[in-house]
């Protein structure tokens, strides 16, 4: 019996495995080409493309500059595990979570009234 739980986790891990995401924005050539549809020439393109251009926004941005990935051709690559990080999301989010919480400052009348514990947090 603990053998077979052995070799289901195992299976459930190896599929997991073969439909992680491959993240546009960082993937490299190998990884780009292991999406079913990405040969190398395309994943040539879209590197060239993201080097000299900077990171995509989302599928309209990569269909506008990497010719041949219209959009049904973006859901159907999305299907088969491309996705879309843009650059800075995830660095903006790290970066509010590091930011120290701040209590209002205070201003003239209400100076002595600001309550002690409060805090906001403003998004950028």
């Amino acid at each position: 019996m603990l053998r077979k739980i052995m070799v289901t986790a195992a299976m459930l891990a190896a599929f997991g495995h073969a439909y992680a995401a491959v993240d546009i924005n960082t993937a490299n050539e190998d990884a780009l080409r292991s999406i079913k549809g990405i040969g190398a020439a395309k994943a040539k393109a879209i590197l060239e493309e993201r080097d000299a251009h900077g990171p995509f926004k989302d599928p309209a941005d990569v269909s506008k500059r990497v010719k041949g990935m219209g959009g049904h051709t973006f859901e159907r690559l999305q299907a088969e595990g491309l996705a879309i990080d843009p650059a800075g999301a995830a660095a903006g989010t790290q970066a509010a979570a590091s930011e120290p919480v701040r209590a209002p400052a205070a201003t003239g009348a209400s100076a002595g009234t600001q309550k002690s514990g409060a805090a906001v947090v403003v998004k950028k």
